[in-house]
């Protein structure tokens, strides 16, 4: 967290919405929030009939076809993943559906993160065609797999990609491809996670399996509803925009798991037994995610699908205790190279460049771009984190922020300086790519320029955007608990974010970097318990009145649940 760090408060929602939806939701708060971010009355309901229809995305008649084909003659079916938890939650669910639907042979294959690097590449094939498969089925990857695809294709075995990342120019050879970014595609909702594009071909192909008469008493038609919650956390996990799709898609995977049900490894990825609290999408965030993710980034993704693959709540529980250890581990990791980074950055001379670009010859190749976004946050700019590579290369990860399309400005320096990037791929405010290490300082200089480019010469403000004040005497657990419920809130779709001006009644440090505050309302009223997460460095900088950036969250304390203010910005006034 930094002092001072500007807060812009959103317009005011039309009247007329608020007053429906508070009629709607019994919550005047609530209705506000929605209203702030266009939700419509009947956005507010999640019901699965009101789910995108597959038959808008371009290629997926194609894809269908093609799986269904290889699936009713017996053949083998190999999934090549990513290996991040959008990758594995993907993989997992291609596994778990095909087999559900009737496929005699699945099997999956992972690159790693350490030798292989991303995607379908030509090695990767290889080994691919080692599995002898009759058909690749790519999930959250492949888009830019020209070579990985051209040897499949050469070798005579079919290839069908689904992806949600950025294509390219010209588009590989594979033989059906998914994915809503395509030119000319016609689905709605563009920022379905690399797992959502996997369910849909799943529908799609549970349609085609359904006319072509293969389901019977002894082979039932399958219900991939129940395997939402692996869609929840890829999409979560992912940080993809929330639009109505992908919220729809996730409440109804938290429905799942609220209810008792859903896979055994993603409840023991989120530590669920007997008598736990309500799930939310946070909980996908910030406590299944990072334990999946710290598979692929510390050691092998494998363990992670093997862990959503498993049915056997046991086992499940063993594997999800691996996995935590592994998070535990990339946690120890992290804080040191961010550390780093931050003495890095800070020795630059003033004014900071446009973009950040760092590199360490030590720093771990899949904690990077973590280092990235606490860089990205702290400074307000994008950021790059290169770790060593193989042969010379250094392959990096960058993170941006709301007005820097990333990716945007990875294609702008290819095209300005051919050659300079080997490769690169990714999203609005998340890309990878790789280059020659003697390469780097061209690199960082040219990327400031193309995002100075693409913003007409100044970065964005990087502001905290809130729902403005809320008055003090409905800060109560109950409204904590009601905000905490909805949503479900993630990326494009913020949860509630008040603020105010307080008087500052105490102040400590808690835990190695974080401040535990009494913050008073100016108005009157008692102090209220506030905690600022990384704001350790801002204690001895706190004057006696705050401006504070705030959501209601509940704290629950060895049995004892109050209303506390979860500090997201802070400024003295």
């Amino acid at each position: 967290m930094k002092l001072g760090q500007p807060i812009r408060r959103r317009p005011t929602p039309d009247a007329g919405l608020v007053a429906a939806l508070a009629a709607r939701l019994g919550c005047p708060v609530l209705a506000r929030v929605y209203a702030a971010r266009g939700v419509a009355v009947d956005d507010v309901s999640y019901a699965t009939q009101r789910l995108l229809p597959p038959d808008a995305l371009l290629g997926i008649d194609a894809a269908a076809d093609l799986v269904a084909r290889v699936l009713t003659d017996g053949g083998r079916l190999l999934v090549v993943a990513d290996y991040d938890a959008d990758g594995a939650t993907g993989c997992a669910l291609a596994v778990r559906g095909l087999r559900a639907l009737g496929a005699a042979a699945v099997e999956y294959l992972v690159p790693s993160r350490f030798t292989t690097g991303y995607g379908l590449s030509a090695e990767v094939a290889e080994a691919a065609l080692a599995r002898r498969p009759d058909l690749v089925l790519t999930v959250d990857n492949g888009i830019t797999a020209f070579d990985g695809i051209a040897r499949l294709r050469a070798a005579d075995v079919p290839v069908v990609v689904t992806d949600h990342h950025l294509p390219a120019d010209h588009l590989p050879a594979a033989n059906a491809i998914v994915n809503p970014r395509l030119p000319g595609d016609g689905f709605p909702s563009k920022h379905l996670a690399g797992v959502g594009v996997m369910f849909y071909l799943l529908l799609a192909l549970r349609a085609r399996l359904r006319a072509m008469g293969w389901f019977s008493a002894a082979r039932p038609e399958p219900n991939l509803a129940q395997a939402l919650d692996l869609v929840a956390l890829g999409t979560v996990a992912d940080v993809v925009p929330l639009d109505y799709n992908n919220r729809l898609l996730v409440a109804q995977g938290l429905a799942r798991l609220n209810a008792g049900s859903g896979q055994a490894g993603v409840r023991a990825l989120l530590g669920l037994g007997a008598g736990k609290a309500r799930v939310t999408a946070g909980d996908l965030a910030f406590r299944a995610g990072p334990r999946l993710n710290a598979a692929g980034r510390m050691d092998d993704m494998g363990l992670g699908i093997e862990c959503l693959l498993c049915d056997d709540p046991a086992t499940a529980a063993e594997m999800a205790a691996q996995l935590d250890a592994l998070n535990h581990e990339r946690r120890a990791v992290e804080a040191q190279m961010q550390a780093q980074a931050t003495a890095h950055t800070d020795a630059l001379p003033d004014p900071l460049p446009a973009a950040l670009c760092l590199h360490d010859a030590d720093w771990h190749p899949g904690v990077v771009g973590i280092v990235a976004a606490r860089l990205r946050e702290r400074y307000g700019r994008p950021a790059v984190a290169f770790a060593p590579a193989e042969d010379g290369r250094w392959r990096g990860s960058a993170r941006s922020l709301p007005g820097v399309h990333i990716r945007d400005a990875l294609a702008a320096v290819a095209a300005s300086q051919p050659g300079l990037i080997e490769k690169f791929g990714g999203h609005a405010m998340a890309a990878g790519l790789t280059l020659a290490g003697e390469h780097l300082p061209r690199f960082a200089a040219a990327l400031s320029a193309a995002v100075l480019a693409q913003t007409g010469g100044a970065l964005p403000e990087d502001a905290l955007l809130s729902d403005g004040p809320l008055d003090p005497a409905l800060l109560t657990l109950g409204l904590a608990e009601r905000l905490h419920g909805a949503g479900p809130w993630g990326q494009g779709f913020a949860a509630p974010l008040f603020d105010d001006v307080f008087e500052l009644r105490g102040v400590r440090g808690v835990g190695a970097d974080h401040l535990r505050l009494q913050l008073a309302p100016v108005g009157g009223g008692g102090a209220i318990p506030a905690i600022a997460w990384r704001a350790a460095a801002l204690q001895g900088q706190l004057g006696p009145r705050l401006h504070v950036a705030y959501r209601p969250q509940v704290n629950d304390w060895r049995g004892e649940r109050q209303v506390q203010l979860l500090v997201e910005g802070l400024a003295t006034i």
